[in-house]
């Protein structure tokens, strides 16, 4: 691409993503489960930002990843808004065998930061028996948790 090219589309851009905020997909404007899960596809690998309540809190045995790396601290829970429940997953620090505290605990409000993964993608999910290939009859929409907040109201 040549500079004047490169140089007039940039204030293009600026202008389109100021306009329009959500065309941005690493906003962090908290959004609902239920829109997740009413269009799951249009969310698969999108990174999102979703505030909820900690239910069903299980920590996981180690796991092995597909290339035999052993990881360890990982841990599930379902994440519930005001308008549906989500899966989410922390995955956990693979390598060299580590003691990790949870994140969260049972009925904390926490905003979570994740990758939602869809069903029908053969990628890889985090179930109760560690990493699991996904297939088209799972069904299963999970977030992939890469930070957790507390929320303080």
């Amino acid at each position: 691409m040549n500079a004047p090219f490169r140089h007039s589309l940039l204030p293009f851009l600026l202008l389109v993503f100021s306009a329009y905020p959500s065309a941005f997909p690493w906003t962090d404007e908290p959004i609902t489960i239920r829109q997740i899960l009413e269009e799951p596809q249009a969310y698969h690998l999108r990174h999102v930002t979703l505030r909820g309540t900690v239910h069903d809190l299980v920590p996981l045995d180690p796991y092995k990843r597909p290339d035999e790396i052993v990881c360890y601290g990982a841990y599930l829970f379902r994440l519930e808004d005001e308008t549906a429940g989500i899966p989410v997953a922390i995955l956990g620090l693979c390598g060299t065998p580590v003691i990790r505290d949870l994140d969260v605990e049972e009925g904390d409000q926490v905003e979570v930061s994740a990758t939602i993964q869809a069903p029908g993608h053969h990628g890889y999910h985090l179930s109760f028996s560690g990493l699991k290939m996904m297939t088209d009859q799972d069904g299963i929409v999970q977030a992939i948790a890469d930070r957790i907040r507390p929320v303080i109201e």
